[in-house]
């Protein structure tokens, strides 16, 4: 690690890869000898076009996708997502189906309610959201305009490890805390959004992709910046985007190719959950994880400590050994080490080490 660089859990904005910080830094000043940054140039330049399209195609070629799916660049978070599917896709006759599993779910689901478009196919809220729910869990209504799914749970430490079966109902995914991070059957999803921040790239910026033929028709009713039907006409330059953040999506995405692509990604981000879910297990219950086992994330590992005391004491004796962002989130308490694409190895050995250490001290 970087002098003066911690390593960084923290859920989002989390870590990036370090050789893409240091490529960005090298030619911030300078891009492609324009003599402007990044920032500067025209988002209707053939310099920055370049790397809007090179980040696109990069893209789709990780997800094994063809040119029947598009990418698109949109503001406002995956929380604005939220609330556009339900305008775009949703209506009374058929509204949108949700599986609760998280607290993003619920978030995604309460958009369409509000709008009276929404209906719940399955909960595991009853159990504080400690699995995922399964197929069987899942009583999809037929006439449903989609179902939603949060694929990874950041809060909650769970991830799908299938892939919901939906007949002829079209399937949308939530990867905000899990794109890019291993190898998946994208063909079978309608649609895809990921807020970057934290496995791809800086806050800023919502990455979609999306069957071209599933977005080409927006409803005429809606405002053009709530239309993905704009989006898609426009290769996401009806207005002036997110220029730094597309940008630097793109040099993460050129950087997991680089690494080996998907596989490599998720045989890395296996081994890595597999030391602290050991770490967990093996420490007779000083620390208890929060998911069940066979819901477990790869990106988001989350348990508690015996009492509220030790994790205050945890907390700041992992910062002062160059351990940030392990507080987990107030709604559930305890801690959570996110360890994303860009976390090394060595980091979440660093902290298996640590709270090894921690516990025998605190027993």
């Amino acid at each position: 690690m970087e002098a003066n660089r911690i390593y960084n859990f923290n859920p989002g904005p989390a870590m990036m890869p370090l050789p893409v910080l240091k490529e960005a830094q090298t030619e911030f000043l300078n891009f492609h000898n324009t003599g402007m940054s990044i920032i500067e140039i025209s988002h209707r330049s053939p310099a920055y076009e370049e790397v809007h399209n090179k980040a696109k195609s990069d893209i789709l070629e990780l997800m094994g996708l063809g040119d029947d799916y598009e990418v698109l660049f949109i503001q406002g978070g995956a929380s604005l997502q939220f609330t556009m599917l339900a305008q775009n896709f949703a209506t009374k006759e058929h509204p949108g189906s949700y599986v609760l599993s998280g607290s993003f779910a619920s978030k995604a689901y309460k958009e369409a309610e509000i709008l009276g478009i929404g209906k719940v196919a399955a909960s595991s809220k009853e159990d504080d959201f400690r699995h995922v729910p399964t197929q069987d869990e899942i009583k999809l209504d037929p006439s449903s305009a989609y179902l939603h799914v949060c694929y990874n749970n950041t809060i909650y430490g769970t991830e799908y490890h299938y892939v919901p079966e939906t007949g002829n109902v079209p399937l949308i995914a939530d990867m905000s805390s899990d794109m890019l991070s291993r190898p998946v059957d994208f063909s079978k999803f309608s649609f895809i959004y990921a807020g970057v921040q934290k496995n791809l790239g800086p806050a800023g910026v919502t990455l979609v992709v999306a069957k071209k033929s599933f977005i080409e028709h927006s409803p005429e009713s809606l405002p053009t910046m709530l239309r993905y039907d704009t989006f898609l006409k426009k290769n996401s330059l009806y207005n002036t985007p997110p220029a730094f953040c597309i940008y630097m999506v793109g040099k993460v995405a050129a950087w997991i190719k680089e690494q080996g692509g998907l596989t490599e990604m998720a045989a890395r981000n296996k081994k890595k959950a597999a030391l602290l879910y050991e770490a967990i297990d093996s420490s007779n219950g000083f620390y208890k994880g929060h998911a069940e086992k066979n819901s477990r994330s790869f990106m988001n590992v989350t348990f508690r400590l015996p009492n509220e005391e030790l994790e205050k004491k945890f907390v700041a004796e992992a910062a002062e050994n160059g351990l940030g962002g392990v507080k987990g989130h107030r709604s559930v308490g305890g801690m959570r080490a996110s360890i994303y694409n860009a976390m090394p190895y060595e980091g979440v050995e660093k902290l298996a080490d640590f709270m090894a250490k921690f516990r025998k001290s605190n027993i």
